[in-house]
C-alpha cells in the first residue's frame, strides 16, 4: 500500500510493481529537463554519452534531440549527417541551460523506430493503443485501425470533459451530502435537547404526582387518626361521666348512712338507689371496649412500581426511510389552484413513523416554460404526516418532486399534468356522443367508459367513442335486475345504482356482478319511495335522494342507516322532490330540488347552509374541483353553470328534457343524459368541441316510453314527461 501524493488515497501496488502505474509524462519531462539544467549550471565535468571506446572524453555540447552530452569528436558527425544535422545543440553553460527548456522537446512526441526519429507521433493506432508516426502507419500498422491524433485527442477531450463534469456533479452531490450530514448533526443535537426536556418533564410530572400522592396519603392518615382519636376521646369522656355519676351517688349514700337520722334515711333512701341503678343500667347497655381499633395500616405496593419505574421510558433510535415513505395527492392539479399532497413517513420496515421533525420538501417543475419551478408550503402535523401545498402557475406536463431529508420518497419524481383553469363562459353547444333509449343517468369511469341508465331497465357501458361494450342487468326485481334505474355512480371498481322502481340501491362490480343491496318501499329509516340518485363521499358514505319522501338519507358503505336530511315542512331548509345530488370540494351536499326549482346545500352532518339558482325543474347536478356547479334543467331544456358562490355564469341551451349530469374525471368534460332526445351529449371545456360518435345500437323509444307509462310513471312525482 502507498498513499497517492495528489488525492491522498491509499492504494495497492499492482502486480508488476510501481513501474506499471500510470505515469505523468509532463512531470517526468520536467524532472528530466531539470536534471540536465542542473548539470550545466553547476559546471559539472561530464563525459561524452556517445563514445564507446572508453576514452571518457569530456562533453562540450548537449544534443536536445538525442538527450546526450557529446564530445567534439561525436559532435562533428551530427553536423555532417543528413538526419542528425537538424538536431538542436546547446552549449554547456548557463545560457545553454536557459535555452534547454524551450529547445528540448518531449521525446515522446517523436517516433522511436529506427530511421523514424525525426517523425512526430501524429497518429494513433487503436489496435495497439499506441502513438505512431506517418511512416509507421504504412509499415508496421498498415492493417490496423489508425486515426489522426487530433481526432483521438478530441474524443479524449470529450471523455475528460465528461469525467470532469461527472466529477463536478459528484463533488456537488458530496457537498450536498456533507451539508445534509451537518444538518443531521444539528438535528441530532436538537433532537437530543428535545428528548432531554421531554425526559425531565416526564420525571418532573412523576415527581409531582408522587409528591401529590404522598400529601394525599398523609392527609388521609391525619384525618383517619383524628377521627379515631376524637371517637375514642368522646367514648372516654362518656365513661368518665358515668364514673363521676356513680361516685356522686355512692358518696351521698355513704354520707346518709353515716350522718342522717332514720327519718332522713327513709326520706332519701328511695332516690339514691333509683338514680344509681339507672346509671348502672346505662353501663350495662353500652360497650365498654374502645370503639376504635388502634391499627392504621398503610398499603403502598412499591415492588411492582419500582420494577416498572426501573424500566420506565425508552430511547427510540429509529428514523423514517424516504424510500419507504409514501404520498398521495388529494386534489387535481390546475393552474392557479392549490394542489395538496399528503406525505406519510415510514420506517425501513414499512411501519408508520409516528413523529414529526423530518425535513420534507416538495416542488413542481414544468417540463416546458423553461423549467419553471413552484416550491411547496409544508405543514408538519407532528405525527409523521405532512401536507405539501403547491400552486402551479403554468399548464402542461410537470414533474412533482417530494424529498425527505434530501432524498426522494417513494414514486418521486412523478410526472404530473397540470390542467388549465377552465373558462366556462365559452362552452360550446353540446355534441352527441351516444344514442340510446330514454337515458336518465350517466357516470364516467376514470378510464373514459360511459355508464348510462336507460329505459330498458339496464345499465349500458360505452367506450369513449360511444361504442357499446357491455349491458348490465335486466328488467325485474331480483339481484342485479332493475326497474327504471335513475341514478348511477362509480367509486373505484364498484358501481352503485339507484334502482328507482324497486325502491332500493344496488352495489355491483363494473362488469355487473351483484354484490349487495339495501332498502325497500316505505317511509321509515332506510326505506325509500322512488330513490333517484346515489353518490359516494370520501368516507365511503352513500347519499341517496329519496324523491317521494322528500328527504335525503345517508348510509354507511354496507347500507346501514346513519342520517336523514328531511325536506318536509316549511322554511329555507325544506325542499320538494329531491332529484340529482353532488358534493362540492368542501364535502357539502348539493341537492337538485326538482319540485322546489332550486339547489339546496347542506353539510355532511345535515345542517342547512344555503340555496342558489332559480332553475326550471333541476334534475341533475355535477360539481367540479373548483366548485362550479352544472345543473340540468328538465323543463328549461338547458344546462346552467354556477360559480362557487351560486352565481349563474353561463347557459347551454337546445337540450331536450335533460336529466342526469356527470363530469369526465380526466378533462372535466360535461356529459348530459338528454332524455327527451334519446341521446347522451358531451360538452367540451374551454370552448373545445368534442366530436361524438353515435352508438352501435338504436332502441325503439316509442316502445320504451309506453312501457314506462304503463308501469307507473305517475308514481314518480318528478318523472320526465
Amino acid at each position: 500500500m502507498f498513499q497517492c501524493p495528489i488525492c491522498e488515497q491509499n492504494t495497492s501496488i499492482p502486480v508488476g510493481g510501481a513501474s506499471v502505474l500510470p505515469q505523468n509524462l509532463h512531470l517526468g519531462y520536467e524532472v528530466e529537463v531539470a536534471g540536465y539544467m542542473s548539470k550545466m549550471v553547476n559546471n559539472s565535468e561530464m563525459c561524452c554519452d556517445e563514445c564507446v571506446d572508453g576514452s571518457n572524453s569530456l562533453a562540450v555540447v548537449f544534443c536536445c534531440s538525442c538527450r546526450q552530452f557529446l564530445c567534439k569528436h561525436c559532435h562533428n558527425p551530427h553536423k555532417r549527417s543528413r538526419h542528425l544535422s537538424k538536431h538542436n545543440m546547446v552549449g554547456l553553460d548557463q545560457e545553454g541551460a536557459r535555452q534547454l527548456h524551450t529547445t528540448m522537446k518531449p521525446i515522446d512526441h517523436y517516433c522511436s523506430q529506427p530511421s523514424h526519429e525525426e517523425n512526430q507521433l501524429n497518429f494513433y493506432c487503436e489496435t495497439c493503443s499506441l502513438l505512431v508516426c506517418r511512416d509507421c502507419t504504412t509499415v508496421t500498422h498498415k492493417s490496423h485501425s489508425v486515426k489522426e491524433i487530433s481526432t483521438v485527442a478530441k474524443t479524449h477531450q470529450m471523455e475528460i470533459t465528461g469525467a470532469l463534469e461527472n466529477a463536478k456533479e459528484a463533488v456537488t452531490k458530496l457537498t450536498g451530502a456533507i451539508e445534509g450530514n451537518n444538518r443531521m448533526i444539528e438535528q441530532v443535537d436538537i433532537s437530543k435537547q428535545t428528548s432531554f426536556l421531554a425526559i425531565n418533564q416526564a420525571f418532573e410530572i412523576l415527581q409531582q404526582t408522587l409528591e401529590e400522592r404522598k400529601r394525599t396519603l398523609l392527609s388521609e392518615l391525619e384525618a383517619i387518626s383524628l377521627s379515631k382519636t376524637t371517637a375514642l376521646t368522646l367514648q372516654k369522656e362518656q365513661f368518665q361521666k358515668m364514673v363521676g355519676d356513680i361516685g356522686h351517688y355512692t358518696d351521698m349514700a355513704f354520707q346518709i348512712l353515716q350522718t342522717h337520722t332514720d327519718h332522713e334515711i327513709v326520706a332519701l333512701g328511695g332516690f339514691i338507689p333509683t338514680e344509681l341503678q339507672a346509671t348502672l343500667k346505662r353501663v350495662q347497655t353500652i360497650s365498654l371496649t374502645p370503639n376504635q381499633h388502634s391499627n392504621i395500616i398503610v398499603s403502598v405496593q412499591t415492588d411492582d412500581l419500582v420494577r416498572k419505574l426501573s424500566k420506565l421510558g425508552e430511547i427510540i433510535v429509529f428514523f423514517p426511510s424516504p424510500s419507504s415513505s409514501t404520498w398521495v395527492s388529494t386534489s387535481v392539479a390546475k393552474v392557479g389552484a392549490r394542489y395538496h399532497v399528503q406525505v406519510q413517513s415510514k420506517t425501513s420496515k414499512g411501519e408508520e413513523y409516528p413523529h414529526g421533525g423530518v425535513e420534507v420538501k416538495g416542488e413542481m417543475r414544468s417540463k416546458t416554460h423553461n423549467g419553471a419551478v413552484v416550491y411547496g408550503e409544508v405543514e408538519d402535523h407532528r405525527d409523521g404526516t405532512y401536507t405539501i401545498t403547491l400552486t402551479p402557475q403554468t399548464a402542461g406536463p410537470h414533474q412533482l418532486l417530494i424529498t425527505m431529508d434530501g432524498q426522494h420518497v417513494q414514486n418521486s419524481p412523478n410526472d404530473l399534468d397540470v390542467r388549465p383553469k377552465h373558462d366556462y363562459h365559452t362552452l360550446c353547444n353540446a355534441q352527441q356522443v351516444i344514442q340510446c333509449n330514454d337515458p336518465r343517468c350517466v357516470a364516467i369511469h376514470d378510464n373514459g367508459d360511459i355508464y348510462v341508465g336507460g329505459g330498458d331497465n339496464c345499465i349500458y357501458v360505452f367506450d369513449q367513442a360511444g361504442q357499446l361494450k357491455n349491458t348490465i342487468g335486466s328488467s325485474g326485481s331480483g339481484d342485479g335486475q332493475f326497474s327504471y334505474p335513475c341514478g348511477v355512480s362509480i367509486k373505484g371498481d364498484v358501481l352503485y345504482v339507484a334502482d328507482t322502481g324497486n325502491h332500493r340501491v344496488q352495489k355491483l362490480t363494473l362488469s355487473g356482478k351483484f354484490l349487495h343491496k339495501f332498502g325497500k318501499e316505505g317511509t321509515g329509516q332506510g326505506q325509500f319511495n322512488w330513490p333517484l340518485a346515489v353518490i359516494i363521499d370520501s368516507n365511503n358514505k352513500l347519499i341517496v335522494s329519496d324523491c317521494n319522501n322528500h328527504r335525503i338519507q345517508i348510509f354507511n358503505e354496507n347500507g346501514g342507516w346513519l342520517l336523514t336530511i328531511d325536506g318536509n315542512g316549511s322554511g329555507s331548509h325544506s325542499f320538494q322532490s329531491p332529484c340529482g345530488l353532488a358534493l362540492d370540494p368542501q364535502g357539502n351536499i348539493h341537492v337538485a330540488a326538482f319540485g322546489s326549482n332550486t339547489i339546496k346545500v347542506f353539510t355532511k352532518e345535515g345542517v342547512y347552509v344555503r340555496m342558489y339558482g332559480d332553475s326550471n325543474n333541476p334534475s341533475g347536478i355535477a360539481i367540479d374541483d373548483e366548485g362550479y356547479s352544472f345543473v340540468s334543467e328538465y323543463s328549461g331544456n338547458c344546462l346552467s353553470i354556477y360559480d362557487h358562490e351560486g352565481n349563474k355564469i353561463h347557459t347551454v341551451g337546445n337540450l331536450k328534457d335533460p336529466y342526469g349530469t356527470a363530469l369526465d374525471p380526466r378533462d372535466g368534460s360535461v356529459f348530459i343524459a338528454n332524455y327527451g332526445a334519446n341521446t347522451v351529449l358531451k360538452i367540451g371545456v374551454d370552448g373545445m368541441k368534442m366530436q361524438g360518435t353515435n352508438g352501435s345500437q338504436l332502441w325503439d323509444s316509442a316502445f320504451a316510453a309506453q312501457a314506462f307509462l304503463e308501469n307507473g310513471k305517475d308514481h314518480c312525482c318528478n318523472a320526465p314527461d
